[in-house]
C-alpha cells in the first residue's frame, strides 16, 4: 500500500538570487540617465504618478476596516461602529469554513466557526451582516476566492432583497484564485476549472454590477508568505496576465473585463522600495494592457488596495507595531493607493480588539488630516533615488516575467511548483537573517506578556449557526433548491452558461454556501495538493551562528540515542491555509538534521494520528494560527489517548500566553510562545524526544 506521505515533494536547491533591487546610499542626476518616464503627469499614461489626475487633493484614499468575527449580527455592529468612526469602506473577513465552502454545521468546520472571520452560511446571514449599512454609499470589499460563487451570489441577493439595485453597488470581490494554489491555499477546485469560475464572476458583474471590481489580483499573500516586494509585484501581474489571456480565449470583451480588475498589495517595512513598487506597478500594468490589445483608458489606470504587513508584527512588544504600521501606511500613501487597511497592533497574538482596531483606523485619519500628505500629488516625483528605484523595479520585474514566460506561463510554473519553491526559499532565507541578527526586528526577541485577547465562543456560535441552518432548511422549498443545485451541476459539467447567474438562483431559493459548493464539485471534485518543502537554505545562511551549531549538535546527540535522526511530523489543525510558519519550521528542522514529514493542509485529526503512527514519529509538531486550538487540541488529545499514543506533541503559531496552561493541562508537552525563536525551541523539542525515548526504554526494561 502506498504511504499517505509518499507524494510529498522536497526541493534541495541553493539559495535563489536576491529578487529585490539594491538601494544605494546616495543618488545623483546621473542615476536618471535613460529613464523615460520622468515627464509623465498624474492620471495620464503610464500612470506612474497616480491613477487619477487629482489623487488625494480632492479625495483621500478610502479607509477600509478589514473585520469580521463571530456571527453576522456581532460583525454588523462592528461595521456600523466603523462607519460612524470614519470608515468609508468595509472589507469583510470571512471565517475559514466559509472560505472553504463549508457550512458551520459540518464536522470539518469544528473549531473554526467565527474564529478568524464572520460565519456566513446563507443569504440570511448576509442580510444580517449588512443590515443598516448604506450599500449604495459604502464600498464593500470581500476577501473571497474559493467559495466566490455562493458568497458573491449571497451578497447580490441580500442587497437586492434589502432594496438596492445591482448597478448601485460599489466594491470589490477578491476572486483571485491562482495565488491560492501558490500561497494562501483556500482553493476548492482545480486550477483550470477555477479559472472558469473566476471568469464567470467577472463576466456577470461587468454586465450587471458595473461599479463592482470583480477581481482584486492579490500580491499581499505572496509577500506575507516570503516573497520580497519585487517578486510580489512580478507574480501578481503575471497572474493578471493569465486571467486576461483566459478571457481572450473565451471571447470576452477584454476592455470591459480589465475595467473591473483591481489589485491588492502588501506594504512591508522596506519603505523606499515599497513606494517604488507601487509606482512601478502602474507603469507595468499600463504597458502590459497595451501589449495585450486593451484600449480602455479606465482599464489601463491600475487601481489598488493596500494592507500593511501582518507578518512583520511582533508579539513581544506589541505597541511597537503602531510605529511599524504607521511607516508602512505612509509608504502606501506615497505610492498612490486608492484604499488602505492598517493592521492592529495586537494581531501577532490575538484577533484585534475594539481598542486596537480604533488605533489602526485613527492612524490613517491622522495621516490624512494632520500631516499634509494629501496636499501634494506624488511628492516623490523627480527624486533621484525614487525615480531610479522605480526604474530598477520595472527592469527586475520584467526579468521575472521573462523567466515565467520561458516556462510556458504561470499555469505551467504553478504546476512545476516553481512559485511555491522560490517563495519558500526566500522565506527560509529571511528567517535565517532574522535569527542570525543580520535583519533585526525590534521587539521580536522580547518575551510576550500576558495580554488581553479577543476570544470567540466557537462552541456556542457553531450551535447557533447549526440551529439557523435547520430552520432555513425546514422553511424553504426543498424541490426548488434541488432543481437549482442540479442546474449549477449541469452548467459546471456542460461548460455552457454562467456559473454565477446559476448560483444566484440557487441562493434565492435559500441554498447554503456548502450546498452550492458541493453541487459544483460534481463537475470538478475538490482539489488537493501535496506540500512542497525546501532544504539547505536556512542552514546555509546560519552556518556561522553559534546558536545554530548548538542546535545541530543537540540533534546529533539525539540521533546517537535513537540510532537514527529524530523523526518529526509537522502538521496544521483546522481549515487555515496560511503555511509560511509551517514551511519554515519544516525547513529549519530538516536542516538541523531531523527527518521531517509535513502533512497536507486540512488534514483531519484522525488522519493526522494515522500519519504519525505510519511515520513512526518521535514528535508531532502542530501549528495553529486561527485561534482554533482551544477546541481542536483537546479533541486531538482525546483521539491520541484512544490510540494509546504517547508521542510528545508540541504546539506553535499564534497562541495567546493566557491559553498556554490550559493546553498543557490537556496533555500537550510544549507550547511555543508567540515570537519565540526557533533556535530556542529546537533544544526543547529534542529534549522532549530524548526524554520520551529514555522513559520508553525504562518501561521496557521493567517489563
Amino acid at each position: 500500500m502506498q504511504s499517505k506521505l509518499d507524494d510529498e515533494t522536497i526541493h534541495d536547491l541553493s539559495i535563489t538570487p536576491e529578487r529585490d533591487v539594491t538601494i544605494k546610499p546616495i543618488y545623483t542626476t546621473e542615476d536618471l540617465a535613460g529613464i523615460d518616464h520622468l515627464n509623465t503627469m498624474p492620471g495620464q499614461p503610464p500612470y506612474l504618478r497616480g491613477a487619477y489626475a487629482t489623487m488625494y487633493t480632492e479625495r483621500p484614499w478610502t479607509i477600509r476596516q478589514y473585520a469580521g468575527f463571530g456571527d453576522a449580527q456581532t460583525t454588523n455592529k462592528l461595521y456600523l461602529e466603523a462607519i460612524q468612526n470614519g470608515a468609508t469602506g468595509l472589507s469583510v473577513a470571512f471565517d475559514l469554513p466559509t472560505h472553504r465552502g463549508i457550512d458551520s454545521d459540518s464536522a470539518f468546520a469544528e473549531g473554526d466557526v467565527g474564529k478568524a472571520g464572520v460565519a456566513i452560511d446563507s443569504v440570511e446571514d448576509m442580510k444580517i451582516l449588512f443590515a443598516g449599512v448604506p450599500l449604495n454609499k459604502v464600498s464593500v470589499s470581500m476577501t473571497m476566492n474559493g467559495a466566490v460563487l455562493p458568497v458573491m451570489a449571497s451578497f447580490l441577493v441580500a442587497a437586492e432583497e434589502m432594496g438596492y439595485r445591482f448597478e448601485d453597488l460599489n466594491g470589490t470581490i477578491q476572486n483571485d484564485i491562482l495565488k491560492e494554489f501558490m500561497v494562501r491555499n483556500t482553493y476548492i477546485y482545480s486550477p483550470q476549472f477555477s479559472l472558469r469560475v473566476a471568469g464567470d464572476v467577472v463576466e456577470f458583474n461587468s454586465q450587471h454590477v458595473p461599479k463592482f471590481n470583480s477581481m482584486s489580483i492579490s500580491g499581499y499573500h505572496f509577500q506575507e508568505a516570503g516573497a520580497g516586494p519585487v517578486l510580489e509585484l512580478a507574480l501578481t501581474l503575471s497572474n493578471a496576465k493569465t486571467y486576461i489571456n483566459y478571457a481572450i480565449t473565451k471571447g470576452i470583451d477584454i476592455n470591459k473585463y480589465c475595467e473591473s480588475l483591481s489589485f491588492f498589495f502588501c506594504v512591508g517595512s522596506n519603505f523606499y522600495l515599497e513606494i517604488a513598487k507601487l509606482r512601478a506597478a502602474r507603469v507595468l500594468w499600463s504597458e502590459m494592457l497595451k501589449n495585450l490589445g486593451v484600449s480602455s483608458t479606465k482599464a489601463k489606470a491600475l487601481r489598488m488596495h493596500c494592507q500593511t504587513s501582518g507578518w512583520s508584527l511582533v508579539a513581544g512588544d506589541p505597541l511597537n507595531n503602531i510605529a511599524r504600521t504607521t511607516a508602512q501606511a505612509m509608504a502606501a500613501a506615497f505610492g498612490g493607493t486608492q484604499s488602505l487597511h492598517t493592521n492592529s497592533y495586537d494581531e501577532a497574538y490575538s484577533l484585534p480588539t475594539t481598542e486596537s482596531s480604533k488605533v489602526a483606523r485613527d492612524t490613517q485619519r491622522i495621516l490624512q488630516s494632520e500631516t499634509g500628505i494629501c496636499d501634494v500629488i506624488d511628492p516623490w516625483a523627480g527624486s533621484y533615488m525614487m525615480e531610479k528605484l522605480t526604474s530598477d523595479v520595472i527592469v527586475e520585474v520584467k526579468k521575472i516575467f521573462a523567466e515565467i514566460d520561458s516556462m510556458g506561463g504561470m499555469i505551467k510554473a504553478l504546476d512545476a511548483k516553481w512559485v511555491q519553491t522560490i517563495i519558500q526559499e526566500k522565506s527560509a532565507e529571511t528567517q535565517a537573517k532574522i535569527d542570525s541578527g543580520v535583519k533585526p526586528i525590534i521587539g521580536s526577541q522580547s518575551k510576550p506578556e500576558s495580554s488581553t485577547s479577543l476570544d470567540v465562543d466557537s462552541y456556542a456560535l457553531r450551535a447557533a449557526q447549526t440551529n439557523k441552518l435547520k430552520v432555513l432548511k425546514l422553511t424553504r422549498n426543498a424541490l426548488d433548491v434541488k432543481r437549482a443545485l442540479r442546474h449549477i451541476s449541469h452548467i459546471g459539467q456542460s461548460g455552457e452558461g454562467n456559473l454565477l447567474a446559476a448560483t444566484i438562483e440557487a441562493i434565492k431559493c435559500r441554498a447554503t454556501i456548502q450546498e452550492c459548493t458541493e453541487a459544483l464539485a460534481k463537475a470538478n471534485l475538490r482539489f488537493t495538493q501535496a506540500p512542497v518543502l525546501t532544504k539547505q537554505v536556512y542552514g546555509e545562511v546560519m552556518c556561522d551562528s553559534a546558536g545554530w551549531t548548538h542546535c545541530k549538535n543537540i540533534v546529533l546527540e539525539a540521533s546517537k540515542l535513537l540510532h537514527r535522526p529524530p523523526r518529526i511530523l509537522v502538521t496544521k489543525i483546522g481549515q487555515d491555509g496560511h503555511d509560511r510558519g509551517l514551511n519554515v519550521i519544516s525547513t529549519i528542522l530538516t536542516d538541523s538534521g531531523c527527518i521531517v514529514k509535513q502533512a497536507p493542509l486540512f488534514t483531519d485529526i484522525k488522519t493526522m494520528i494515522e500519519l504519525a503512527i505510519e511515520f513512526d514519529a518521535d514528535l508531532i509538531a502542530v501549528s495553529s494560527l486561527a485561534n482554533s486550538h482551544n477546541i481542536l487540541i483537546p479533541k486531538l488529545m482525546i483521539e491520541v489517548n484512544k490510540k494509546g499514543l504517547s508521542t510528545p506533541i508540541a504546539l506553535g503559531g499564534i497562541i495567546p500566553t493566557n491559553h498556554h496552561q490550559a493546553l498543557l493541562e490537556v496533555g500537550l508537552s510544549y507550547v511555543m510562545a508567540p515570537g519565540e525563536s526557533i533556535l530556542g525551541a529546537i533544544p526543547i523539542l529534542i529534549n522532549l524526544i530524548t526524554a520520551h525515548r529514555l522513559l520508553s526504554n525504562e518501561k521496557l526494561q521493567k517489563a
